[in-house]
């Protein structure tokens, strides 16, 4: 038992410093993995060296061993089981039911910390965000009366991620600001806590399209990440920062991140997994690869997640039906951000279906919509919408309002894709009583679609222009022109055949600097793989 109870030690001291092959070392050796706390250690181990199901598995064997020697400690386990299944699987009925467990057992351990430990997994699983919202403010109040800094800091994470879901997303941004400062400031004692409130954040910033506060964060947490090396950052959080980028026009490193998402989460987080392919799916949406992007999400049409985008997709398509079939079916169960989202989308399917009384119907939800929040987001989509379905009605002074100032918005936002579409459809409003600066807003789109490489953008924008008898001659499928020296090195190298490590020795650079680009190069080029660069390279030379 002294044996067992060194190595026990000596595996939490390796967690504590982040040694994760140590601690797994330790808690795996015989006799110890066979104790409650050694399957709990080797779990945390596993976890953070990206294994996930065998975590899992280490922590469903942990619980019932707990249960019968420590039952606050079933509950602590019960908790972190509730909220990795809900992250890593997206198995919610799971989630749910370790949550039920976690509060039924708190109630027998009878100590109010352990209980408010137990209503933050309830939080993490409700499916009403009100619900979630009163779980952890009380939570909270318990761990600010006892100075219990890990519940606090997670009690404000999920009550700030709960407010942003009702749309209240300047007071819930501000806890979850509050709860990821202290977590990287030291206040916790334990890692998880970064973990819960950094990825919190991320991915209620990416809903609310507060990108710039995700870059930002990001940066601060850099040290932590080259520290512990965490998967779930690496995975569910490099997904999220990957849609930031797409939003912002940084497609090439989208395009990295995202597939370094995918490539993490393959096998092992179906969730993370599907999140990913949304956000790509998203980012071929942009780049007019419609084909391309429904393909992506097939296998994962019963995500929510995947829903507003397979219905855009649909909708991109020319099959009007089934986009308004999967916006309907997704309207009764969503929150505010993506409620909005939804209805531009059901909006514009309206429109193309010469269905301008639906379209108005919609506009006026979504504007009733955002006197209800304080999100950009929600405001963007609404006036955007307004002014095209008063566009629709021959309003065109006024539709040109309300684009200025969708305009505007997602400006504010910092979502330029977004923004030049918004712009191409105010050129639409202005040209039937003011031509020039019409055709001038056109050509600003045109430019921003050509240097995003937004394809289908781009050739609409130049078929108006013409119509409109002004000059618009697209630079094609972004020609090697658009390449820096450093990329046209690589792309040199790279039509020789040679792999990413080759490239790096031959230039002397990195291959992660190879793999960035590599990524532009595709993205610039508008081609899909590396033989299609070759090839378009020998073209150019012919």
């Amino acid at each position: 038992m002294e044996e067992i109870g060194g190595l026990l030690a000596a595996g939490e001291k390796a967690l504590g410093d982040g040694d994760w092959v140590a601690a797994r070392a330790a808690f795996g050796s015989d006799g110890v993995k066979d104790t409650a706390a050694g399957l709990a250690g080797l779990g945390n181990a596993q976890w953070w060296l990206g294994d996930t199901r065998a975590a899992f598995s280490c922590w469903e064997r942990a619980y019932p061993l707990f249960r019968r020697s420590d039952p606050a400690e079933a509950v602590f386990t019960a908790l972190g089981l509730s909220l990795l299944y809900d992250a890593n699987f997206g198995d919610h009925a799971a989630a749910k039911g370790w949550a039920s467990r976690a509060v039924r057992v708190a109630a027998d351990v009878g100590d109010p910390v352990v209980s408010a430990w137990a209503s933050l997994a309830r939080a993490g699983t409700a499916d009403d965000a009100a619900d979630a919202a009163a779980w952890s403010e009380a939570a909270y109040g318990v761990a600010a009366e006892v100075g219990d800094r890990d519940l606090e800091l997670c009690a404000l994470s999920l009550w700030g991620s709960a407010l942003i879901n009702l749309g209240q997303v300047i007071e819930g941004t501000a806890l979850l600001d509050e709860a990821l400062a202290g977590a990287l400031g030291g206040e916790g004692a334990r890692p998880d806590t970064v973990v819960l409130t950094s990825c919190l954040l991320m991915r209620s910033c990416v809903r609310g399209a507060d990108f710039l506060r995700v870059v930002q964060w990001t940066r601060s947490l850099d040290g932590f990440i080259e520290r512990y090396g965490s998967p779930y950052l690496h995975a569910t959080c490099r997904a999220s920062y990957g849609a930031v980028l797409i939003s912002t026009g940084d497609w090439p490193r989208a395009e990295l991140e995202l597939t370094a998402a995918a490539e993490l989460a393959r096998d092992a987080l179906p969730a993370v997994q599907a999140e990913a392919a949304a956000f790509l799916a998203d980012l071929r949406l942009g780049q007019g690869r419609v084909g391309e992007a429904r393909r992506l999400l097939t296998g994962f049409e019963d995500r929510t997640v995947v829903l507003p985008v397979l219905a855009a997709a649909n909708l991109a398509a020319g099959e009007v039906a089934m986009a308004v079939s999967l916006v309907r079916r997704q309207l009764d169960d969503t929150t505010p951000l993506e409620e909005a989202r939804l209805r531009e989308v059901l909006g514009a399917a309206c429109l193309a279906t010469g269905d301008v009384a639906g379209a108005v119907a919609e506009a006026e939800r979504l504007s009733a919509l955002c006197t209800t929040t304080d999100s950009g987001l929600i405001a963007a989509r609404a006036a955007r919408l307004c002014g095209r379905a008063l566009l629709a009605q021959g309003k065109s002074r006024e539709s040109a309002a309300r684009l200025t100032a969708a305009q505007t918005w997602f400006g504010l936002l910092e979502m330029p894709l977004e923004v030049a579409r918004t712009r191409m459809l105010l050129a639409h409003a202005l040209c039937s009583y003011d031509p020039a600066p019409a055709v001038a807003e056109a050509r600003i789109a045109l430019a921003v679609f050509e240097d995003l490489g937004a394809a289908a953008d781009a050739d609409a924008a130049a078929a108006w222009l013409r119509a409109a008898g002004a000059t618009a001659a697209r630079l094609g499928p972004r020609g090697l022109g658009l390449l820096t020296k450093r990329e046209l090195d690589v792309l040199a190298v790279l039509a020789e055949g040679l792999p990413n490590p080759e490239i790096a020795a031959r230039l002397y650079i990195s291959r992660r600097t190879v793999e960035h680009h590599v990524a532009s190069i595709l993205s610039k080029l508008g081609v899909r793989n590396r033989t299609e660069a070759a090839a378009y390279l020998t073209r150019a030379h012919e």
